[in-house]
């Protein structure tokens, strides 16, 4: 497996980890992350009514942030929550705010919001 880019521990700023937790469905993503590591974005994704372009930019943009690591296992993405690096960075900061997060809506059974 192979990592994709991400930023190290020390370079991790407020602003972009903040801006990236900002977006309900990038919110969720994470709250699923973390309670379920090494999961594939496929699996963390499923039940969520986002086209796989615009995940494939959330889960850019949680790499780029620093919130998440994401290998590539063949055809798989798996993702991991960054909780130690940004422990050490942000005390305190993340499990907060996952506690609080309300779960993502079930998409009606209709298809219907």
């Amino acid at each position: 497996m192979r990592s994709l880019p991400q930023p190290p521990r020390e370079s991790l700023t407020l602003t972009p980890v903040l801006h990236a937790l900002g977006d309900p469905v990038r919110l969720e993503l994470v709250r699923r992350a973390q309670g379920r590591p090494e999961s594939t974005c496929a699996a963390l994704a499923d039940g969520l009514d986002v086209p796989a372009s615009t995940l494939s930019n959330h889960w850019r943009i949680l790499r780029e942030a620093g919130l998440i690591s994401m290998t590539v296992d063949g055809r798989h993405r798996r993702i991991r929550v960054r909780a130690d690096d940004l422990g050490a960075r942000f005390p305190g900061l993340l499990d907060p705010i996952l506690r609080h997060a309300a779960p993502a809506p079930a998409p009606a059974a209709d298809g219907s919001r």
